[in-house]
């Protein structure tokens, strides 16, 4: 059922997102699945915990005695392999279903928002843990931590896209700003 829910949201259809035609998908009926999982926010909060046991541990260790731009260009490397894999897509055409504001989302799906809220975390602190033996100011990994994803899907959303931007430029350049940020 969950590999078939992420089927299902890797296409980007919003009509995906609907735990009763996800159901429908695998054969059995919305009654199925309330009983294994409850309901729709216990369903997603599932999907997402089955993509981050998929995931694994987001781990950016570099060689012994790497530097700065090293890292930061890991990261970046990181995430542009995996921001074009369908379980990103899954999680993007969920999450643009969701409620947009955190507390609605909360409200609304408490489950799912702490699902969401647990890979928030494990990013800051994998981002932190980069960093933790380099002379740089944890605020700052933070605010990088918070700005690299949504610099990243925009560059990634321009590799689907027809473009006279050169990426690799691109990419090179937010390393660079990054890199520079960090060390100032």
């Amino acid at each position: 059922m969950l590999e078939a829910a992420l089927a299902a949201l890797a296409t980007g259809d919003p009509t995906a997102v609907s735990a009763n035609h996800i159901a429908k998908q695998v054969g059995v009926t919305w009654g199925a699945v309330k009983y294994q999982f409850g309901d729709v926010d216990d369903f997603w909060a599932a999907v997402l915990g089955f993509m981050a046991e998929r995931r694994g541990e987001l781990d950016f260790r570099t060689q012994p005695g790497s530097g700065l731009e090293a890292r930061v260009g890991q990261i970046l490397d990181m995430l542009w392999r995996g921001l074009d894999t369908p379980d990103v897509r899954a999680m993007d055409t969920l999450r643009s279903a969701l409620p947009r504001e955190r507390e609605e989302l909360e409200r609304a799906f408490p489950k799912t928002a702490a699902e969401l809220a647990a890979w928030q975390a494990a990013w800051n602190a994998s981002c932190q843990q980069a960093f933790a033996d380099l002379d740089v100011d944890p605020v700052r990994v933070r605010e990088m931590a918070a700005m690299i994803p949504g610099a990243m899907q925009g560059l990634t959303a321009e590799r689907h896209l027809s473009t006279y931007s050169n990426l690799d430029d691109a990419k090179r350049g937010l390393r660079n700003a990054i890199t520079a940020y960090l060390s100032s």
